[in-house]
């Protein structure tokens, strides 16, 4: 059976690296990165992220259409680590703007989804159990996370919680 591993958790509380952990077994990994460097901060923050993998992982970098990535995997590949979601959806507001457009490429995703080509495990942040934003496209953001967050829950196979570098187990088969 193939598994969806759902991983999420505040800023810094270990997502990242717990998803590498949970790529370490498979053979032959993809290291799908959402992030775009924006700025020199976000450069080194990809930078580093970059350095933790090391040359295990080979790493497609996709901005918008990440189901696109996963039709067009290299052959024999074991397990995708998508890091992240609400990067990703942080793009989707950025260059695409109009609900159906993201609408359009979140449910490409959810397709993605409903029959794998590979196992996978997605990291996405907990944004909403902080404070409510005080404006409104940090409100919306945080209402699309989410929903997302809840969407790719209920077809993961698998999600756990980290919270202070801690995997806590939130759904196993």
């Amino acid at each position: 059976m193939t598994k969806v591993v759902y991983v999420t958790g505040g800023a810094r509380s270990g997502k990242s690296s717990y998803a590498l952990h949970l790529a370490e077994p498979y053979e032959n990994r993809v290291f799908l990165a959402t992030a775009e460097a924006f700025d020199d901060e976000m450069r080194d923050r990809i930078d580093r992220h970059r350095d933790e993998r090391g040359s295990a992982f080979t790493t497609v970098e996709e901005h918008l259409y990440i189901d696109r990535v996963f039709r067009n995997l290299p052959e024999g590949t074991d397990v995708v680590v998508l890091d992240c979601l609400t990067v990703w959806l942080g793009n989707l507001m950025h260059h695409l703007g109009d609900a159906a457009a993201m609408d359009e490429r979140i449910d490409a995703l959810l397709d993605v989804l409903q029959s794998p080509p590979c196992d996978l495990v997605i990291v996405s942040n907990e944004v909403g159990m902080g404070i409510v934003p005080d404006n409104a496209m940090a409100r919306a953001f945080r209402d699309l996370a989410g929903t997302l967050n809840r969407r790719v829950a209920e077809r993961a196979t698998h999600a756990y919680l980290l919270c202070s570098g801690l995997p806590v187990p939130l759904k196993h088969p």
